[in-house]
């Protein structure tokens, strides 16, 4: 396989995780009789570029289908996150109802229903039918196609530039990452700002965040890659934010190359020579990624057997593509963890991919009482664990395995 970016041939190994189901495709009862789809997951890593990316085998229209199951309101703090981001780019840029805001993948309009609250023009582009639906009955105007160069031409074709273009959590998401970086410097008006957000590859390595591998991440980004992908592709990054969701994210802030605007900050030469100085442009940096996400495969298994022999009863919170990943890993059906809860009406009545384990409503929580809950979006502990806290009344504890086995 080739980079995804320069053409590279690759063959640096960063983690095999041998076959998985997509891990967002949840299945039916009907479903469990039919053969599923596995297919490899493998990274690799591109000492050219430093783009770590997923090996191919599964296409977009597959991952991100008309029945995907992902929706962003079901958790307040990302809602509070999106709430947050809104207010401090309309100040920041000065947005206004003369204003045009663009969000690719808008999902179910978790963030724009923000910006339309503010009077603000805005519109979603976000191809999975489902979320597009939801957002759409928050009267926000969607655009049910991918994002990239072709869908670029034509809303510019029709007047629709925009001030502020968001992608949060997609950048990973896209095969053909120097298109979509290049539909963005076609979109945006020549004053306009874009910001992606994304999970931090060196977040990743250090904490060993395996679970966050998965077919629908065809990228891994660092800092390093992102500015070489953007410079090459018209976009010229002038500031960029740590932040905490998912485990460590940055967020980017960049701006036509042709129309700098904004000075760049100190921020971003300091971020480039700290990944730099960790590492990242080296082999030595990924080699022992395996290794660590063994130990905590191991742990997992041990964890759940051990429960199984003392007669204790296990579940699981959370039906997350993170989840997914770590339990087919792992090898682990219901046999080890009963049923998952989750808060998504869509999701429940459902099974994982893969392991087969019933997702259920929260109320079977109060019903079984169980020993234990492991939480598989270890990112929103803090939000599930408050949520959850009734489960301490009868001897319940919470348990997450990334980056180590934790019980409290």
């Amino acid at each position: 396989m080739k980079c995804r970016h320069c053409n590279t041939e690759l063959e640096l190994t960063l983690i095999d995780l041998g076959n998985a189901p997509p891990s967002n495709a949840y299945l039916t009862e009907s479903a469990l009789c039919i053969p599923e789809k596995w297919y490899p997951l493998r990274v690799l890593v591109c000492i050219e570029c430093w783009l770590v990316q997923t090996e191919d085998y599964a296409g977009i229209d597959e991952l991100f289908d008309a029945e995907y199951a992902y929706f962003s309101s079901f958790s307040n703090t990302w809602l509070r996150h999106a709430k947050c981001y809104v207010t401090e780019m309309i100040e920041r840029f000065k947005l206004n109802i003369n204003s045009n805001v663009i969000e690719v993948a808008a999902n179910d309009g978790y963030l724009l229903q923000y910006v339309k609250a503010k009077g603000i023009p805005c519109l979603g582009i976000e191809p999975t039918a489902s979320t597009a639906a939801a957002a759409c009955k928050k009267g926000i105007p969607i655009i049910g196609e991918f994002f990239g160069t072709q869908l670029a031409r034509k809303l510019t074709a029709q007047g629709k530039q925009a001030d502020l273009m968001v992608a949060n959590n997609v950048l990973a998401h896209v095969p053909d990452i120097n298109d979509f970086v290049q539909g963005f410097t076609q979109l945006l008006k020549p004053q306009g700002v874009a910001t992606f957000e994304f999970p931090h590859l060196m977040s990743l390595v250090e904490q060993t965040q395996f679970d966050t591998i998965y077919h629908e991440h065809f990228s891994y980004l660092s800092l390093i890659a992102v500015n070489r992908i953007f410079n090459l592709n018209g976009l010229h990054i002038f500031d960029v934010q740590e932040i905490p969701t998912h485990g460590g994210s940055l967020r980017v802030f960049a701006q036509r190359a042709d129309k700098q605007r904004h000075n760049t900050t100190t921020n971003v030469e300091a971020l480039i020579k700290r990944e730099v100085s960790a590492g990242m442009k080296t082999e030595k940096y990924y080699t022992d990624f395996q290794k660590r996400a063994n130990v905590i495969k191991h742990d997992l298994i041990n964890f759940l057997m051990e429960s199984k022999s003392q007669g204790k009863n296990v579940v699981a919170y959370g039906a997350a593509a993170k989840g997914n990943t770590l339990l087919n890993y792992a090898g682990i059906n219901s046999d080890l963890l009963s049923f998952v809860v989750d808060r998504n009406p869509a999701k429940q009545g459902k099974f994982l991919p893969g392991t087969h384990i019933p997702i259920v409503e929260e109320a079977c929580l109060q019903k079984e009482r169980p020993s234990y809950v492991v939480i598989l979006p270890w990112n929103l502990k803090t939000e599930i664990t408050e949520q959850l806290s009734y489960i301490r009344k009868w001897g319940g504890k919470f348990v997450t395995f990334v980056p180590v086995l934790n019980v409290d």
